[in-house]
């Protein structure tokens, strides 16, 4: 049996989470109180195990701080009872979040005549700490509208090949942020920067003229041998200590040409190591 837990921030895309996860045939349920998890697990997942096959639960703010610091012996509780549980926590900067709630109008559940939206969003993040310290994937949302997160999510959960190991290659650009989803993450920045030849500029990484140009420099040649051979060496260790995903991020200063460059180049290289390859480029979209 698998149980999906979505978790994260107010605003961050939870909801949009669970609806996907709903169309990829997942039973979802929405703030469920952590304090019922046991029994919905005892009583209802492993009473009907057909209908609840693949289910899907989300849990945010809206518990009782007290039940959300439990929250640790509920997940080796659900695990005992030999039921494939897995965490995506959802999360944005804070300055993200702010605008959404700007935009929408919606009221953070955490806020009322002595607490700000600011101020909640400190709480939340904090009170949520007990279940993103579990999370076998973390999705920053910050820079993803609505369709692409919806294959983020097909692509890491929905739609994998649960018998490997999760592979997304991302490229960005520093001067926008560091993606905070990312397990490792690689400067390219002192490569030679194809912006810099008025004919590249307005071009990409995934354009031939640029590959061209990148696959003629010895240190690009370099830092790919370099990443590949690294990432070789530990993604096997990484799924034999039973990991699901693991994000690479490849950043340059506008994530346009040098990141996306590589991102293809070491998606094709471990295309036959995992057939769970995902390539996002985050400037791109």
């Amino acid at each position: 049996m698998k149980l999906i837990i979505v978790s994260g921030l107010s605003g961050s895309g939870k909801s949009i989470a669970l609806d996907t996860l709903e169309d990829c045939g997942y039973y979802c349920i929405d703030n469920l109180p952590v304090t019922l998890l046991e029994n919905f697990i005892n009583h209802v997942m492993l009473f009907d195990q057909k209908t609840y096959a693949k289910t899907a639960i989300g849990i945010d703010a809206r518990n009782q701080s007290e039940s959300l610091v439990n929250f640790s012996e509920n997940l080796q509780l659900i695990r005992n009872k030999q039921i494939d549980c897995e965490i995506i926590f959802m999360q944005a900067e804070e300055s993200t979040l702010l605008k959404r709630y700007s935009e929408t109008r919606r009221r953070h559940p955490l806020t009322d005549l002595n607490v700000p939206l600011r101020e909640a969003l400190k709480i939340e993040r904090e009170m949520l700490t007990p279940i993103a310290r579990h999370a076998s994937v973390v999705i920053d949302t910050s820079r993803t509208h609505y369709h692409q997160l919806r294959e983020l999510i097909k692509d890491q959960i929905g739609e994998r090949d649960a018998q490997h190991i999760s592979l997304q290659f991302q490229s960005f650009g520093f001067k926008h942020g560091v993606p905070l989803d990312a397990d490792f993450v690689f400067d390219a920045r002192s490569l030679p920067n194809p912006y810099w030849m008025p004919e590249l500029r307005g071009l990409t990484g995934k354009d031939q003229p640029v590959i061209d140009f990148l696959n003629q420099q010895e240190h690009v040649a370099e830092l790919f041998t370099d990443v590949a051979g690294f990432l070789g060496r530990w993604i096997p260790r990484f799924e034999a200590e039973g990991r699901s995903y693991l994000t690479v991020a490849i950043g340059c200063t506008g994530g346009q040409h040098r990141s996306v460059y590589l991102v293809e180049a070491l998606a094709n290289q471990f295309k036959d190591f995992s057939s769970n390859v995902i390539v996002r480029h985050r400037e791109l979209q």
